[in-house]
């Protein structure tokens, strides 16, 4: 399975879902380094994009992402549908990430 099977709709085109095989998930835990909150601090000083900050979001959904494409590999699926990201500070500077979605068996129409 390839990141074009995987979709926030509940469908594919020209595809028929023939078996839903449950929820999967990819989770990853993140904090920042000292080094990082001190150049995200001097960044926000100027404004705009904070892109040490961006990175590590960035870097935290692709990881959960491939976990949770892995997750459905494992269990026989070659698509993903209803995928969808959360995020919770689990405490101060500690930030986890999880992408989600329904794993399912799709043949083409």
């Amino acid at each position: 399975m390839d990141a074009s099977m995987v979709s926030t709709a509940f469908d594919f085109e020209g595809y028929r879902i023939v078996k839903h095989l449950g929820v999967v998930r990819g989770i990853t835990v993140r904090s920042r380094s000292a080094l990082g909150n001190l150049a995200g601090g001097i960044q926000a000083i100027f404004g705009g994009n904070i892109t040490i900050y961006t990175e590590l979001c960035e870097h935290a959904r692709s990881e959960a992402f491939d976990l949770m494409v892995k997750h459905a590999q494992q269990i026989g699926a070659n698509a993903i549908i209803g995928m969808r990201y959360d995020a919770n500070e689990v405490m101060e500077g500690i930030t986890e990430v999880l992408a989600y979605g329904t794993a399912v068996v799709v043949e083409r129409i």
